[in-house]
């Protein structure tokens, strides 16, 4: 076990301190240069077509494809888990508050990122034995002309989303479910894990139909329930608003100048953690959420990169912001001892008494229970792609073991593994995305000739 963890820290070092810093980041900034800011000038059009499309009772998933709020509401209910709660006090406490700086600057450039995603995603999805389907699997293999090379980079991928998402990704769900649990009731966390588990082979087995009709009511329930709870906070604190994002942007740039308790943070340090926190929680690069955007039905690719560009608005600058406002608020990041969603319990219970472990409970249960249905059909994606629709129930399984094997490990272990997976995946699906630049530029220059003629 001891080597396990050298290597996956070794690994996490190489990769999140170094290359995926200025790989991510620079892919932001690229599109959102090639695009004229596209986040920006789109962002009000995103917004109409989110909440304008709303349907918490619709009929569009008939198991050939998702409405395009179906669509949003499976990549939402990936992006906003474990990574919006647990993940933002541990990014706080490693990172200290100015990592919350640069989950926001990696989320800006990102919603570029997510636009250029989720268009080619539309523009090369397939319609494979009856089933519409899509996913870097398939832009990337599009990016090579099918050839030798396009085919492996798809095949790697295919093989690291897999594990990512629907192993590593789904035990850090559950691990977070379980000892949230485990704080608020004092039920066994592996009990947790087994319950979170049948409830989640009974919608697995539904296929796509059964899981769009599930995130479509669930995502906006929890999202407002949470943002109203943080909400209710924040005024409570009104006062101190103004000291939390001092605490921010001070942390970003200069974090020994908030003082001892945060001696040994360093810029890069807060950079670190929150580039790697932020793109756990919004997924923007990742190469996960394309899967959804990919069997929108839309008329135009770039419709629904303007939607998935709201997801990461939602994930990131509403309620990863919430988290982090109400923890640095309690002031319990500093000097603690806890981590993860024990933080975030201690944070709430400071203000809600002890019904903050309960609220945080319930939250993290819709939260963390809907990214395992949103990143298990990510998953199911590419065992479809590799090994066809036979291997599917395989899949399922292994999944539900993982699900069940996450309520029992290590919290850092657990975490530093879907760290490594996650940043591995990101690197062939950046290599997809860059190589069909010219493609995304195109489909948004007609996009746009097509907005004018109108």
């Amino acid at each position: 076990m001891e080597f396990i963890e050298t290597f996956v820290a070794t690994t996490n070092s190489w990769l999140w301190d170094y290359l995926l810093l200025f790989l991510l980041c620079g892919t932001g900034i690229y599109f959102t240069i090639r695009l004229k800011f596209v986040q920006v000038t789109r962002f009000r059009e995103g917004m109409k077509r989110v909440f304008g499309g709303i349907k918490l009772f619709g009929t569009d998933a008939d198991g050939n494809g998702m409405s395009s709020f179906q669509a949003l509401a499976t990549a939402v209910a990936a992006q906003i888990g474990t990574g919006n709660l647990a993940g933002a006090a541990t990014a706080i406490v490693s990172g200290g508050p100015g990592a919350i700086f640069w989950m926001w600057l990696s989320a800006f450039f990102g919603m570029a990122t997510i636009f250029a995603e989720a268009s080619v995603a539309q523009k090369f999805k397939k319609t494979v034995d009856g089933e519409v389907t899509g996913g870097p699997a398939y832009y990337i293999r599009a990016a090579f002309n099918d050839n030798g090379f396009g085919k492996f980079l798809a095949a790697i991928f295919s093989i690291l989303i897999i594990f990512a998402l629907g192993f590593m990704g789904n035990m850090v769900q559950s691990n977070s479910i379980g000892s949230a649990f485990q704080t608020a009731f004092g039920v066994k966390a592996w009990i947790v894990g087994l319950i979170v588990a049948v409830v989640a082979g009974f919608i697995f087995i539904g296929g796509i139909k059964r899981i769009a009709s599930f995130t479509e009511k669930i995502v906006p329930l929890m999202a407002v329930l949470y943002i109203v709870g943080a909400l209710a906070i924040v005024f409570m604190n009104f006062n101190k608003i103004g000291y939390a994002f001092q605490q921010i942007f001070m942390g970003a740039f200069s974090p020994k100048a908030l003082g001892g308790a945060f001696i040994g943070i360093t810029v890069q340090k807060a950079m670190r953690f929150g580039v790697a926190r932020g793109l756990f929680s919004n997924e923007a690069g990742m190469g996960s959420t394309p899967h959804a955007h990919a069997v929108a039905k839309v008329d135009h690719p770039c419709e629904q990169g303007t939607v998935a560009m709201i997801g990461v608005f939602i994930d990131t600058f509403v309620v990863l912001t919430l988290t982090a406002l109400v923890v640095i608020i309690s002031g319990l990041n500093v000097g603690t001892e806890l981590e993860g969603i024990n933080l975030t319990q201690a944070a709430f219970s400071q203000y809600f008494g002890s019904f903050g472990n309960v609220f945080i409970a319930i939250c993290l249960l819709f939260f963390a229970f809907s990214t395992i249905i949103g990143w298990y059909f990510f998953g199911e994606a590419n065992v479809k792609y590799l090994f066809g629709k036979k291997a599917v129930p395989v899949y399922a399984i292994l999944v539900l073991g993982f699900v069940l094997l996450g309520s029992f490990l290590k919290v850092s272990l657990v975490w530093d593994l879907s760290d490594m997976f996650n940043g591995l995946m990101v690197i062939p699906n950046l290599i997809g995305l860059s190589a069909l630049s010219g493609v995304v530029a195109m489909l948004y220059k007609e996009y746009n000739n097509k907005k004018t003629r109108l």
